[in-house]
């Protein structure tokens, strides 16, 4: 999990209404898969909370029958999600089951990129999964994981170079913080410190910012592991407000 906005995060989770979320609308086609799953799988990373996780990873399992032209980002999902599965199993000392999750989650990606080879939202899942899970992996699989992760967000950074000084401040604070960290964690300091100076130039006042300026005044702090995304934009609420607007709630 990202060190320095791990409490930041559970505070948050914690402090937006935590009741149970309804069920998302599967059915409803106007709505992105990401934002059908994002809630509920995120109640597992950030919360612990398993049962809106298995509901997520359900979902999944239904919109890879419902929605087949969204195949690539649901294989990701499922990807990211078991990658955690994964890592909770290592974390409860059960390693065989660790390996097995783990190596499963690979193929998922592998299959997700095959599926959809120019889909920067597989990319974009790929890059924050490893972002946040790569510390938490064994030490002799962090290197790898941190490389497809350099990997994954340079990809997005191909796409969204041209158009990312007009990015919301989500995408844009993950998108760089994204690049900053996988730079980092992949012995490349000074390129990422080219996109800590880009998020102090283009992100001042947002929670993006006093990260970076940690990392600026204390390089080391960024080595050791300090995270600068998973700042953002996982509160609950956001699926409920996307329905309200689309159907045209006052």
């Amino acid at each position: 999990m990202c060190r320095l906005s791990k409490i930041f995060l559970v505070v948050l989770f914690m402090t937006v209404a935590m009741a149970q979320s309804p069920e998302p609308p599967l059915s409803d086609t106007r709505i992105p898969i990401s934002a059908l799953l994002r809630e509920d799988i995120f109640a597992g990373f950030l919360s612990d909370d398993m049962e809106r996780f298995a509901r997520g990873e359900k979902n999944i399992q239904t919109l890879l029958e419902t929605r087949p032209a969204d195949k690539s980002n649901l294989l990701a999902w499922k990807a990211s999600a078991t990658t955690y599965r994964a890592v909770r199993a290592l974390e409860a000392n059960r390693n065989d089951e660790f390996r097995q999750k783990y190596q499963e989650s690979l193929a998922l990606f592998s299959q997700a990129r095959k599926a959809g080879p120019d889909d920067f939202g597989v990319s974009a899942i790929t890059g924050g999964t490893y972002a946040v899970f790569a510390d938490r992996l064994p030490q002799e699989y962090r290197a790898a994981a941190w490389s497809q992760a350099y990997n994954a967000y340079q990809e997005l950074w191909k796409a969204q170079e041209p158009v990312v000084d007009k990015l919301p401040t989500h995408m844009k604070g993950e998108l760089l913080g994204g690049l900053a960290v996988s730079a980092m964690r992949t012995g490349r300091a000074e390129e990422a410190m080219r996109h800590v100076d880009k998020i102090l130039d283009s992100l001042a006042g947002t929670p993006y910012e006093p990260v970076a300026k940690k990392w600026k005044e204390n390089p080391k702090v960024a080595a050791a592991g300090a995270s600068i995304t998973c700042l953002t934009c996982h509160e609950q609420g956001r699926l409920a407000a996307r329905l309200n607007s689309l159907n045209g709630a006052k």
